[in-house]
């Protein structure tokens, strides 16, 4: 019996942040394929993870729930169960090449078969696993550029983890990880339904473009929010300690700097942005490949990314806090024919809300006791959208990346953030409107303690809300 229901690719990049898209309007990007997906997609402005780092954000998108009902709290915290098991049931073939970052690894969460690749920088989680890529590289006698070969560098301690990638192009995880993809399409006959999820290393760091690509951005006038001593001094106890830290230990190849020059930041940056551009070069050559092999044909492609970077702005480096730039993230569906194109939404949505968009896409159920909700109303203009008042982020503590708060938990709406730490006096608190960078930390000031009670009455009355409404949803995974 043939099945009319859409082949569904999903794009998910590592630690990309939202001003990285030249469409989205950010005119230094060089961007085509992504902006081709926005001028005919639908794009989605206010789109925020539920957890600053990469196993727990992504565990909350594929289970449908919050950090706090998975109990998944940062990396290495075991997943190995998702709603991919539900598109399998239902008849589509569900294939993930590159990046989920399940614990165990190799956990296969539903797709039939995986094409994994984790590991850009390290072996280790927890034991030895040598991936897809890393068998590749050995095959072809090359040795991976990684943190032990980095850190032979004279300039190890000065770039900030940018390094152009020293082994052949080809071998590029992110040229990898696309190039499987594409045989993987011309290999196996072609199937309906497909599911493909295709997770791309990069930009994570350490920040390794090939030369052709970061020339064209070191020449570019990139902007840098600037970061003052005001701003450093006001920042919560856990940031001030984690930037120490991350000047001391030297994570994904990335020795922090206190006081980077804006050339350094600069470097950083570019060799960041570059390896985005070589990402968009793969996406446009899957989208001419699943065009030629009939795929596109009915079709629904979503590309976004898992949470951003902090590049030095904030002096902070990486993830692992709750500005904007870390947890608000690219997000586009495109679909010709089905959905009307060239439109941006302005509705705020959680991350994890993409799951059950997708099972909605497939006709598979969508579980009742899922936190997450589906976005189809909006890309279908339907009234209401399914939006949200409030999105929420939470991380637990990480003492191995120098996060030292037991819990850190965000709230935050179209107008207002607060960050609260669990124990702490301290805390953050961001007038959106009058202050988007978030700079000038409100937490403190005598006019604003009536905003930041109703904030924090927000806070609680969602998470009473979670543990009653999720009571009995892990009953089928334990």
């Amino acid at each position: 019996m043939p099945d009319d229901r859409p082949n569904i690719i999903f794009i998910i990049t590592d630690q990309q942040r939202f001003d990285t898209i030249n469409a989205l309007g950010f005119p230094y990007m060089e961007t085509p394929n992504l902006d081709r997906l926005v001028n005919e997609g639908v794009s989605f402005s206010r789109v925020f993870i539920t957890a600053p780092s990469c196993a727990p954000a992504r565990a909350s998108l594929f289970t449908g729930y919050y950090p706090h009902t998975t109990r998944i709290f940062k990396n290495g915290d075991t997943w190995a169960h998702s709603w991919v098991e539900r598109l399998s049931k239902s008849g589509y073939l569900c294939i993930n090449v590159g990046k989920m970052h399940t614990t165990p690894f190799e956990a296969p969460a539903g797709f039939h078969e995986r094409y994994i690749v984790e590991n850009k920088d390290r072996y280790l989680q927890g034991r030895w696993y040598f991936d897809a890529w890393d068998r590749a590289l050995g095959a072809q006698g090359v040795v991976k550029p990684q943190r032990e070969i980095y850190r032979q560098r004279d300039d190890y301690r000065e770039v900030m983890g940018s390094f152009l990638w020293s082994a052949p192009d080809h071998l590029h995880p992110d040229n990898f990880v696309g190039d499987t993809a594409l045989w993987w399409l011309d290999a196996y006959p072609q199937t309906q339904p497909l599911f493909l999820q295709i997770g791309f290393p990069g930009p994570h760091p350490p920040y390794d473009p090939v030369q052709e690509y970061a020339e064209r951005y070191l020449d570019k006038d990139l902007p840098l929010l600037d970061v003052t001593e005001e701003e450093i001094d006001s920042l919560p106890d856990v940031f001030k300690n984690m930037r120490e830290h991350c000047a001391e230990v030297d994570h994904d190849s990335v020795v922090h700097l206190l006081d980077p020059t804006p050339e350094q930041r600069h470097r950083q940056r570019a060799y960041y942005l570059a390896n985005v551009t070589m990402i968009d070069e793969k996406i446009g050559q899957l989208l001419e490949t699943l065009d030629r092999k009939g795929y596109l044909d009915n079709a629904v492609v979503i590309f976004t990314s898992d949470h951003g970077d902090c590049l030095t702005d904030h002096g902070a480096t990486q993830k692992w806090t709750m500005y904007d730039i870390i947890t608000r993230v690219p997000t586009i569906v495109w679909a010709p024919g089905r959905f009307d194109g060239g439109r941006s939404v302005d509705e705020m949505y959680q991350w994890m809300d993409l799951g059950p968009t997708i099972l909605e896409l497939a006709g598979v159920d969508i579980p009742r006791s899922f936190e997450a909700r589906s976005m189809l109303p909006a890309l279908t203009e339907d009234s209401p959208v399914n939006a949200r008042e409030y999105v929420f982020a939470e991380h637990a503590r990480e003492d191995s990346q120098g996060l030292e708060t037991d819990f850190m938990t965000m709230v935050r709406s179209r107008d207002w953030k607060l960050v609260h730490f669990l124990g702490e006096d301290y805390g953050q608190l961001f007038d959106m409107n009058v202050d988007p960078d978030e700079v000038n930390n409100l937490w403190d000031d005598p006019g604003q303690q009536d905003r930041k009670r109703d904030m924090l009455d927000v806070l609680r009355d969602w998470l009473i809300h979670s543990h009653h409404h999720t009571t009995d949803w892990g009953a089928e995974w334990r």
